[in-house]
């Protein structure tokens, strides 16, 4: 398929975003660079390299199994916490390589928050949930206001200021995670990771979801796994195409195909492999 050829997507793309200037222009918030991620002896992604950048949703999609949810737990060191894991290749955040011995990986994951695929509140009151990061980093100033800021961050504030006290897990799942949400920019991170963070909601919850990653991305920058095509379509800036290679004995690892502009991931498409994706033709 030529560069310049159309497809016919399986979703439709949101057409209203502005135009992404070009990458030059783009602050680079993560340089990947021949990242292979391994689990004892079995390697979940192998040779890796992308850059993110600032301010932007970048997506991340493929079928089940090409490590997409491996790939964004790297750049907050959460694998680190998995007996066996070890990764080569290089991760720079704003040029600081994340994986270097004299860097705290606490320290990493206060600056790159995560939110997971199912809503985790703790079972504390809704202030103590967005309140308990800030406590555990000595931010204490100004507490009810910061508290207040996150919840209003999240579009949350006005369903819950007058029950704070009030258990975390009396909300309902779309609130629950807008509330993980609150807790995790609460602490004022530069980068949010989010793994399939609205597979578990119903549709208006997803479609809230949605809505506060368009508002809060002059603030933050996001990295998004999904599994939704048409989320990825709606949200993302930029995407990338994951997928699974095979090799001898079975041994299949996931490997970075493509990655670009949403639109052009979606409508033009630069490999085969990923045109047959988003055509639905696989996955």
């Amino acid at each position: 398929m030529s560069a310049s050829s159309t497809i016919e997507p399986a979703v439709r793309v949101e057409t209203k975003r502005q135009p992404l200037p070009p990458r030059e222009r783009l602050q680079q918030v993560f340089d990947i660079q021949d990242l292979t991620a391994i689990y004892g002896s079995k390697p979940a992604l192998k040779s890796v390299s992308i850059e993110v950048y600032r301010n932007l949703v970048t997506a991340v999609i493929g079928p089940s199994g090409c490590g997409k949810s491996t790939f964004i737990r790297c750049l907050n060191r959460m694998n680190d916490l998995v007996p066996g894991f070890r990764q080569t290749g290089t991760i720079r955040y704003h040029g600081q390589d994340i994986a270097a011995k004299d860097v705290d990986p606490v320290a990493v994951r206060r600056t790159i928050g995560m939110v997971f695929q199912r809503p985790n509140p703790f079972p504390k009151s809704i202030f103590d949930n967005v309140a308990w990061g800030l406590k555990m980093l000595g931010m204490k100033d100004d507490l009810s206001e910061r508290v207040e800021r996150a919840l209003t961050q999240a579009a949350l504030w006005d369903e819950v200021k007058d029950r704070l006290k009030a258990s975390a897990l009396s909300l309902s799942g779309g609130q629950q995670q807008r509330l993980c949400i609150a807790r995790a920019i609460a602490v004022e991170p530069d980068v949010v990771l989010m793994d399939e963070p609205a597979s578990a909601l119903d549709p208006i919850a997803t479609q809230a979801i949605e809505q506060l990653l368009h508002e809060l991305k002059s603030e933050y920058s996001f990295v998004i796994v999904t599994h939704n095509m048409q989320q990825a379509a709606r949200v993302a800036d930029m995407t990338a195409f994951f997928s699974i290679s095979r090799g001898e004995e079975g041994q299949r690892w996931g490997e970075l195909v493509e990655y670009d502009a949403t639109e052009k991931i979606f409508t033009a498409p630069s490999d085969k492999r990923t045109e047959d994706y988003v055509t639905g033709r696989f996955g």
